[in-house]
């Protein structure tokens, strides 16, 4: 092993830029701050070439806590290609679209005085049941519009639901025609309202229909690079679809808080991966360990001022 490369130590100065900031960190190069000037430049390197294709995948309670502005607006300037994505997150998603709100709260509370005043806890964010009262009335109406006795897949079924918002992730990617795939969509409050409509309608949805569209994204991508906020069912999803084709991911990123040693596929190492051959031999890779509503917003700022 050879000692070639110094810690250089970081000096911050007034008015530095996020990307100011993230060269600063670059010269020391340690730890999690390493890495993530690390996700700053192969991410950068996914997004400016036109030859990748971009999947991205979306898990934990991320819109809620307002990153899902991010991501509406990754869509909408074209750098993500497909977005895997969970129930959840797009069920806040609609709530946030059709004006409802997630509060500002505290984790130190009486969650049954919460109960009581109608108020849901995600950690020290707050949602009143108002807004899944009005999330039932919208997509009851919205379900109304597809015609009884149709088969859609997820992504038709989201894609619908998009046309009939105006922001947000759903909406920006059904106008850039991006396709969003939700796999376990029954797991979330879309799939219940969902099961709740077909008790007097017609409707199927095709669980297994995307999985031709995916794959057909997979077979087709000459270069493909990943970046994944959180783990969990799209980090699988779109992991498992890309083993099918011959190659792995050029690029792969991964923002999580999770442990690898536990066996979890949300801590679970991208080199892990190349055993499997979902990433390939000689791609590049970088994992960041902490909270990603603070490496997500930095690791994007720096990107899009470069």
């Amino acid at each position: 092993m050879e000692c070639d490369v110094p810690v250089r130590q970081v000096h911050l100065k007034p008015k530095m830029t996020v990307e100011n900031l993230i060269c600063a960190m670059e010269q020391a190069g340690a730890y999690n701050g390493g890495a993530l000037t690390r996700a700053v430049r192969i991410t950068g390197t996914m997004l400016k070439d036109p030859g990748v294709t971009r999947f991205f995948g979306l898990a934990g309670a991320m819109v809620p806590a307002g990153m899902g502005g991010i991501i509406s607006d990754l869509i909408d300037a074209g750098y993500i290609d497909v977005l895997v994505s969970t129930g959840a997150n797009l069920t806040h998603d609609i709530i946030e679209a059709i004006g409802c709100h997630h509060f500002r709260g505290t984790e130190k509370c009486n969650d049954v005085e919460l109960r009581h005043d109608e108020i849901n806890r995600i950690y020290d964010v707050y949602l009143p049941n108002e807004s899944f009262i009005r999330f039932e009335e919208f997509m009851q109406d919205v379900l109304s519009k597809i015609p009884d006795g149709s088969v859609i897949t997820i992504t038709d079924l989201l894609t619908h639901i998009g046309t009939h918002l105006t922001t947000g992730i759903l909406a920006t990617a059904a106008r850039k025609n991006v396709p969003v795939f939700c796999p376990a969509i029954q797991d979330s409050m879309i799939g219940l309202q969902f099961w709740l409509y077909r008790q007097t309608h017609r409707i199927v949805v095709d669980a297994f229909g995307d999985m031709d569209r995916i794959m057909d994204r997979c077979f087709s991508a000459d270069i493909a690079g990943a970046f994944f906020l959180g783990g969990g069912v799209p980090k699988n999803y779109i992991l498992q679809s890309m083993l099918m084709t011959p190659k792995g991911f050029t690029y792969a990123v991964q923002l999580t808080g999770d442990r690898p040693d536990l066996g979890g596929l949300s801590g679970a190492t991208l080199d892990e991966a190349r055993s499997w051959g979902k990433v390939d031999e000689d791609a590049q890779t970088v994992t960041v360990y902490g909270d990603a509503t603070i490496t997500f917003p930095l690791i994007m700022a720096a990107v899009l001022e470069r």
